[in-house]
């Protein structure tokens, strides 16, 4: 049952040219929560993290009674079950599906790229070393150059060249991005949010990546500007639109134009989470795989995106028998059925991140890992 029809102001703690803050700030602002952002600093508020929310990670909520919650992901679902009114999860249980897939293809996919664009680049790493350097090592004793290398070493080595990226890649990731862009060019040409005239889940899973890295980052930001500026002016209506004063609809059922998409969810990210998922029933840290014809050499293992395929498929296992049938259909003309369910049973600990999003068990592994 809901608590109340107001939320109360809560404070965002993170950083603000996180990915995940970003994505939470669009959520409260399209849905009217009232927030504070309090920038996250190192060392002191790692221990707060660990002691509130079991592990460090941004970015952390506190409600108003002082409870602390974890994952972008199941944070919006628990907002959404408590303050029902002006919902981003449609009722329709086929597009619910739809908008839970791509918010979860938007967070774990295209966190690789996003990386990318900003430690690869010296221009970009430099910005975004800069930046966190003075806002999050910001009470850390030491010169600003000096944190900004460490920044840019500890990220590349964890997330760039340290997650698969390489010299003989680099080219189909970046082509990979600019394949994306076309296709949410297409849509954004066509109505202002990805399931019509209003935003729903799909728009907010997508402001992770877009709002404040390929958006904000000196090199992806150009290529948007020059390939595809219906994109960024989605990233900027989403981040002015308030659902309590927006009188558009959805449209019904999940439009064609979100074939291309499914397809690439189908063809790369679900085998992806498929070798994720191999590896780490094999005790691997470390995997090679091929999706989509991109070869990612050495990538991180992730138990939590073993989780992640778990709960896409809880999300499909609750679908109504009609609404199923059509899902079925759909993922299986956008080759994602199979991959869906090649991994049989999934290597997840036990109760792993039951008591999301109020505690956490897993994250991201570390650089050295």
């Amino acid at each position: 049952m809901a608590e109340t029809r107001t939320p109360q102001c809560v404070t965002l703690h993170g950083a603000s040219i996180s990915y995940f803050t970003g994505k939470m700030e669009n959520y409260f602002r399209v849905r009217g929560i009232p927030y504070r952002l309090r920038s996250m600093r190192q060392p002191a508020d790692k221990r707060m993290f660990e002691r509130e929310v079991g592990l460090m990670q941004v970015p952390a909520v506190q409600l108003a009674n002082g409870r602390w919650m974890t994952d972008s992901t199941k944070m919006i679902q628990w907002f959404e079950s408590q303050f029902p009114d002006y919902r981003l999860i449609p009722d329709d249980p086929l597009q619910a599906f739809a908008c839970l897939l791509l918010e979860d293809w938007a967070d774990e996919w295209w966190w690789r790229p996003a990386m990318h664009y900003r430690w690869h680049y010296p221009v970009g790493a430099h910005f975004a070393s800069r930046h966190l350097a003075t806002e999050v090592l910001g009470s850390v004793p030491a010169p600003v150059w000096l944190k900004a290398w460490v920044l840019r070493r500890r990220q590349r080595r964890g997330y760039t060249t340290g997650d698969g990226i390489t010299p003989a890649n680099v080219a189909a990731v970046e082509a990979s991005f600019k394949r994306l862009l076309g296709q949410l060019e297409a849509i954004f040409r066509n109505r202002p949010f990805i399931l019509g005239e209003r935003p729903s889940l799909a728009d907010i899973g997508f402001s992770g990546p877009f709002f404040r890295h390929f958006a904000l980052d000196p090199v992806p930001l150009e290529i948007i500007r020059q390939q595809a500026p219906a994109v960024l002016e989605w990233v900027a209506r989403l981040w002015n639109t308030r659902l309590a004063e927006c009188s558009g609809e959805w449209v019904r059922g999940v439009p064609e134009d979100l074939g291309a998409l499914l397809d690439d969810i189908g063809g790369a990210y679900l085998p992806y989470l498929c070798a994720n998922a191999d590896a780490v029933g094999a005790g691997k840290k470390r995997f090679d795989v091929e999706v989509d014809g991109v070869l990612f050499k050495g990538a991180r293992y992730s138990r939590y995106r073993v989780w992640c395929l778990q709960e896409l498929r809880a999300h499909y296992q609750g679908l109504p028998d009609a609404a199923q049938a059509v899902a079925k259909a759909l993922l299986r003309k956008h080759s994602c059925w199979e991959p869906l369910w090649r991994n049989e049973p999934l290597p997840l600990l036990p109760d792993q991140e039951k008591n999301l999003p109020f505690r956490g068990d897993t994250k991201m592994v570390g650089v050295n890992e």
